[in-house]
């Protein structure tokens, strides 16, 4: 399981829908890489992963890149706690 702190006021880099201007949001992207990598070795799956996760602007360890990649590439649910800061 990944965490994340996210600052509210870029909370919307995270849940936007592809519309919002920040291009492709990493729920869907995620989406697509779990559909499209399943079965690959999880150092195939990391750079899709790492930017992906640059282009939302989202912060994640190297550990939490490969954990989400260890799961598309087994097939097993992944869930990420995200934590609001700021007011």
């Amino acid at each position: 399981m990944g965490r994340i702190s996210v600052n509210r006021q870029h909370l919307n880099r995270l849940l936007a829908d592809s519309a919002a201007g920040h291009g492709v949001p990493y729920q869907q992207a995620f989406a697509e890489l779990a559909a499209s990598h399943r079965g690959r070795p999880p150092h195939e799956i990391l750079p899709a992963l790492k930017d992906a996760a640059d282009r939302a602007l989202l912060g994640f360890s190297w550990n939490d890149l490969r954990e989400q990649a260890e799961a598309i590439s087994t097939g097993r649910p992944y869930t990420l706690r995200v934590t609001v800061t700021g007011r």
